[in-house]
This record gives C-alpha cells, sequence and structure tokens, in this order.
C-alpha cells in the first residue's frame, strides 16, 4: 500500500490558490485512476484504489497547512505505510511555474506544510513531487501570495503542472523516484539545482 498526499487548505476559497497544487493533483490522479477522495478519515478526505497496478490511498489533509502532518501521521498509523513510501505533492515558490522537482528526502524548507509533516513524522525520507509557482514579480510576503486567487491564464498552467505531477507519482509507482528524478527533474539542469 502506498500513501500519496496532496498538501492544501481546505475550502472553496482556497481552490485555486498556489497553495492547493497539492489538492489540485490529486484531483488528476483520483480522475485518472477513477478514485474518489472523499471518504472523511484521520482528519483527510481519502480514496483507495490502483494506480499502475499498485494499491494506494490518495488523501487530502483537512487541517490548514500547517497542520498537514498530524494528517499524514494519522494516515501512516491508520494504514500501516511507512514514510518512505509515502509520496507529498505540494508547491513551491523557489520553483518556476511548470517546472517539478522530485526528492526522496530533506530537511530544509519554507513550506510549512513540509515541516509540519517533518516535525510530526520525525524523520524527513519521504518522496515530495515539488511543483513550481514561482511569482513574476517579487511579493513582500509569501503568504499572501501563494493564498491569493490565480488568475485565468495561471488557472491553465496549473492544471497543466497538476497533470505533470500525476505523471511523475505514476512513474515513481510504477519505475522507482530514480527513473522519476532523472525524467523530470531535467528541466532544472541547466538553471541550476534549486536548494530545499
Amino acid at each position: 500500500m502506498r500513501l500519496v498526499v496532496g498538501l492544501g487548505n481546505p475550502g472553496p476559497e482556497y481552490e485555486w490558490t498556489p497553495h492547493n497544487m497539492g489538492f489540485r493533483a490529486i484531483d488528476v490522479l483520483a480522475e485518472r485512476a477513477n478514485i474518489r477522495v472523499t471518504r472523511p478519515e484521520a482528519k483527510s478526505l481519502v480514496g483507495r484504489g490502483q494506480i499502475a497496478g499498485h494499491d494506494v490511498i490518495l488523501a487530502k489533509p483537512q487541517t490548514m497547512m500547517n497542520l498537514s502532518g498530524v494528517a499524514v501521521r494519522m494516515l501512516l498509523e491508520r494504514y500501516e505505510c511507512e514514510a518512505g513510501e509515502t509520496i507529498v505533492l505540494i508547491d513551491e515558490v523557489d520553483l518556476p511555474w511548470g517546472m517539478l522537482r522530485i526528492r526522496e528526502r530533506g530537511r530544509n524548507s519554507t513550506h510549512n506544510g513540509l515541516r509540519s509533516i517533518i516535525l510530526s513524522l520525525g524523520t524527513d525520507e519521504f518522496i515530495r513531487v515539488r511543483m513550481g509557482v514561482q511569482p513574476e514579480k517579487i511579493w513582500g510576503d509569501r503568504k499572501d501570495y501563494v493564498l491569493c486567487t490565480m488568475r485565468g491564464d495561471e488557472r491553465r498552467v496549473a492544471q497543466q503542472e497538476a497533470e505533470e505531477a500525476a505523471g511523475a507519482v505514476e512513474l515513481i509507482l510504477t519505475e522507482g523516484v530514480a527513473k522519476a528524478m532523472v525524467k523530470f527533474n531535467r528541466k532544472a539542469s541547466s538553471e541550476g539545482d534549486v536548494a530545499e
């Protein structure tokens, strides 16, 4: 059983914000695999099914972002999953829109949801798929930016990026994280590695 968690904030007012890219990617995975992510469990909405022949739990924590770790810990305990086999989908303001970065671990992060998970689990040994949402212009406060509603053109890019992230998860499940990193991290090589 693999746990795939997309991070976001619950509520319709957050649906089209950069901080909810994890939810958007889970929605794409759910649609492709015909999994309904609607069952309330472990402070999350969850759905169980198969992706690429693998049993999976898709989850969208219903805590606010900075408490995501509580839900992830409860999900791991409930489904007896290993942290190292968990895939977390998150937004990343340090990466340009359209760019993905896959990592197997990494402690340093400015992402509140990721920090919450690391603190709650006591480990950074879990797979994360980071989706770029970098603003075009400098914002004074990142929090204001990641919680602002996207424009129409940004929504189209966000949906394409969510579909790419879903493809990355499918490749991780079928061929492993190393092959997924080679395929999806390639775009960043010419611009240098972005520290997590």
